[in-house]
């Protein structure tokens, strides 16, 4: 049973304390490795996911959660951190976005949607980014990216899907203009009868019903579809990512290993693009085989998107974190009322005081 945490039990522990916000299962990848390195200081970590979010069957037992804002209010953390693109404005403490995916590609643009204090940007590109679109309202600091902590070290469970056969890892995006599952269904069911290749199928946490249930019925001793909040491992296995439009392409890339995209939105020259599911077998074959020209687009795009290899992320976010909570909010500009998000979120989470 997940521990839910009392106001006398809060009021005993006499250290920094941290809340993650969260709401679908990606968050935890990102936010476990911060996690470790928040108790590694021997600080708390708590959580609050709203109720009935996919994020709920993902805590574990040891996992403390808040599951009201009187909680959250008491509990008073130094800063709130979030992975997804809102967070609410009445939560005590700093607030800090760290991000849920790299750059898929999806949007030309970046939005500063004056909720954060703090944005802890990945790498170069989006640092840039941030950096020419901010009001002044937020800090924009270069961070690393937290989740990528535990893809330079091997992970404990990535011996489970590794496969003595070249592998091949399905990982979708849900968006409808977007994903691939339908159009590639057909060819990915012909592949799998392969008994050359090791398919594993990993599709989004937001994927319809009936897309999971496809890709479900193609189980057989050369397809597997794995359920899981954590694809680190099945990265680490995996020798090709197939995929469309997703940020799961650039941490791919980041091992120096080859995606190929379907009908990608903007493709660019570290992918091997597709536009027609009839050519997916002969680049699957080219991506096995890729030439030192190929691999040498990957480590360029590498070393702008996220050139941090070191496994601290977490630790320079949590610099980022103590500095900006040390000098204050004083030096930033007010923000904008936002009336609109403002009042969605108390909606959503059953708030409604301005205080």
């Amino acid at each position: 049973m997940i521990s839910i945490l009392s106001v006398k039990t809060m009021e005993q522990k006499n250290t920094e304390h941290y809340l993650f916000y969260a709401s679908l299962s990606y968050s935890f990848n990102v936010l476990r490795p911060l996690q470790k390195a928040i108790e590694e200081r021997g600080a708390r970590v708590c959580w609050f996911i709203p109720k009935d979010s996919e994020a709920e069957h993902y805590l574990l037992p040891q996992d403390e959660r808040l599951t009201t804002i009187g909680a959250v209010k008491r509990y008073n953390a130094k800063a709130t951190v979030a992975p997804g693109n809102v967070i609410p404005d009445f939560f005590p403490g700093l607030k800090v976005q760290v991000f849920h995916g790299l750059n898929s590609g999806k949007k030309n643009r970046v939005v500063i949607r004056n909720l954060f204090d703090l944005y802890c940007t990945l790498g170069p590109i989006a640092t840039a980014l941030f950096s020419e679109v901010t009001n002044g309202t937020c800090e924009i600091v270069e961070t690393g990216w937290s989740k990528l902590d535990t893809l330079f070290t091997q992970h404990q469970q990535t011996q489970l899907f590794t496969d003595s056969r070249p592998t091949i890892l399905y990982a979708p995006t849900f968006s409808p203009k977007l994903r691939s599952t339908y159009d590639l269904l057909p060819e990915i069911s012909r592949l799998s009868q392969r008994s050359d290749w090791k398919w594993l199928i990993k599709l989004h946490p937001k994927a319809l019903k009936e897309e999971v249930e496809q890709y479900k019925a193609l189980s057989n001793e050369n397809l597997t579809f794995v359920e899981t909040s954590d694809i680190i491992p099945l990265l680490q296995a995996s020798d090709v990512l197939l995929s469309d439009t997703s940020s799961v392409l650039s941490e791919f890339a980041l091992l120096n290993k080859v995606v190929v995209t379907y009908k990608n939105r903007v493709p660019q020259p570290w992918m091997m693009n597709i536009t027609q599911a009839e050519q997916l077998e002969s680049t699957i074959e080219q991506a096995l085989a890729p030439s030192e020209e190929h691999l040498n687009n990957i480590r360029r795009y590498a070393s702008v998107v996220h050139p941090y290899t070191d496994g601290k992320s977490s630790e320079r976010i949590l610099t980022a974190i103590d500095s900006l909570h040390k000098r204050g909010l004083g030096h930033l500009k007010p923000k904008p009322l936002n009336l609109f998000r403002r009042l969605k979120l108390r909606k959503q989470l059953g708030y409604y005081h301005w205080h």
